[in-house]
C-alpha cells in the first residue's frame, strides 16, 4: 500500500543529510561542463605551446664570439652560412682574454678562438648555459674544425655548480616559485575577495618572504649546492619572483572574475615558463614567443637567478626592478579597483570582519 506524503504540495526540496543543498539540472551541468572545458584548453595549450617552443629547437642569430685573422673569421663564417645559415651571430674579439671575458659575463653564449697558424681553435663556452646550448657550439664549430683540418679542444669556462649537473636547477627553482605564487594568488582571491589591502598585501608579503627564503636555502649553499651563488642574491630574487606572480594572479583574478582562473595559467604558468630561459635561451624560441621571455616574471627572475649565480650579474639589477615594479604595479591596479567598486552606490567599503565570499 502506498503510504501518502505528508509534505505539503509547494514545500521547498529539504537539504540532503550531508548539509549540501539539492542539485538542480542546471547547477549539475555548469559543475560538470566547467571545470571539464577549463581542465581540457589549460591542458591543451599547454602541449602546444610547449611543443611549439621545443619540439625542434634551433637558434635563431646566437651570439658568439670569435677570434682569429679577417681570413680566418670569414672562412668559419662562411662554413657555417652554409651549413647552418641564421644559427650564428659572430662578435670579433681581439684576443682570447676578450672574448673568454665576454663568454662569462654572458655577452655571448661562446667563442670560437683560432690560433695564428690555423692549425688549432679553442672552443670556449658556458656549461652553466645547459647542455643544449653546449650541444649546439660543439656541433657546430666541431663540424667547421673538421672541414678545415683545425684541431678544436673546449674549454669549460663557467661550469655549473656541484649539486646541478644538468643545469636545470635555475629552471625547476623558478617553476616552483611560479606555481606556489599562481597558488596563492588563486586561493586567496577565492577565500577571501573581500580582504581589506592592507591584510591582503600583508598576507602576499608574508608568503613571498617565507616561500623565497625557504626557496633560496633549499637550492643554495645550505641546501642541494645547485644554485652557487650569494644566498642573500638569491632569496632577493626569489622573493620577488613568488611576490610578482602572486600579486599578478591577484590582479587577474580581481579585474576578470572567473575568467581568470585561465588567463592567470596560461600567462604566468604556460607561456611564463614555456619562455623563461631555463632549459633553453631565448634565441632558441620561435619568433611569436621570444618577446615573452623579456617581461613576463619567469623569464626575469631566471636571468637575474642566472647572472647571480655564473654569469656576474648579468640581467640581475634589471630582472630585480622589474620583479618589483610587476608586484608593485599589481597591487596597485587591485587597489585602484577596490576603491572603484566601493565608490559606486549600494556598495559597502569592506571591513576586516567582512565574511569571505566565495565566487
Amino acid at each position: 500500500m502506498t503510504v501518502p506524503s505528508t509534505r505539503p504540495e509547494h514545500e521547498a526540496p529539504r537539504p540532503r543529510e550531508d548539509g549540501a543543498p539539492p542539485a538542480r539540472g542546471p547547477g549539475i551541468r555548469k559543475a560538470i561542463v566547467i571545470p571539464t572545458m577549463t581542465g581540457l584548453l589549460i591542458g591543451t595549450l599547454f602541449v602546444a605551446i610547449f611543443l611549439a617552443a621545443f619540439h625542434s629547437p634551433e637558434p635563431h642569430n646566437l651570439p658568439v664570439g670569435i677570434v682569429g685573422s679577417g681570413r680566418q673569421v670569414a672562412s668559419v663564417e662562411r662554413s657555417l652560412d652554409t651549413s647552418s645559415p641564421g644559427t650564428i651571430a659572430f662578435t670579433t674579439y681581439p684576443s682570447a682574454v676578450a672574448a673568454q671575458e665576454a663568454v662569462e659575463h654572458r655577452q655571448v653564449y661562446g667563442a670560437y678562438v683560432i690560433a695564428a697558424d690555423g692549425a688549432s681553435a679553442r672552443l670556449l663556452y658556458a656549461g652553466a648555459n645547459g647542455p643544449g646550448v653546449t650541444s649546439t657550439l660543439h656541433g657546430m664549430f666541431g663540424g667547421v674544425a673538421q672541414s678545415s683540418g683545425t684541431t678544436m679542444r673546449s674549454q669549460d669556462v663557467a661550469p655549473t655548480a656541484g649539486g646541478d649537473t644538468r643545469g636545470l636547477s635555475i629552471f625547476y627553482a623558478g617553476f616552483g616559485l611560479v606555481l606556489a605564487g599562481y597558488l596563492f594568488g588563486i586561493v586567496s582571491s577565492q577565500m577571501a575577495p573581500r580582504l581589506p589591502m592592507r591584510w591582503r598585501l600583508a598576507s602576499l608579503t608574508g608568503f613571498s618572504v617565507v616561500v623565497g627564503v625557504t626557496a633560496a636555502l633549499i637550492a643554495g649553499s645550505t641546501g642541494f649546492d645547485a644554485l652557487p651563488g650569494s644566498v642573500a642574491a638569491i632569496a632577493a630574487v626569489t622573493i620577488l619572483l613568488a611576490m610578482a606572480v602572486g600579486s599578478a594572479t591577484l590582479l587577474l583574478m580581481r579585474t576578470t572574475g572567473p575568467a581568470g582562473t585561465l588567463m592567470a595559467p596560461l600567462l604566468l604558468l604556460i607561456l611564463g615558463n614555456a619562455t623563461s630561459g631555463g632549459t633553453l635561451p631565448p634565441e632558441y624560441l620561435p619568433d611569436w614567443l621570444r618577446p615573452l621571455s623579456e617581461v613576463l616574471p619567469v623569464g626575469l627572475g631566471v636571468r637575474a637567478l642566472q647572472g647571480a649565480c655564473y654569469f656576474g650579474g648579468d640581467g640581475y639589477v634589471r630582472g630585480i626592478v622589474l620583479l618589483a615594479s610587476w608586484a608593485l604595479g599589481s597591487i596597485c591596479v587591485v587597489h585602484a579597483v577596490n576603491r572603484a567598486a566601493a565608490r559606486r552606490p549600494g556598495n559597502l567599503p569592506a571591513t576586516a570582519t567582512s565574511p569571505p565570499v566565495l565566487p
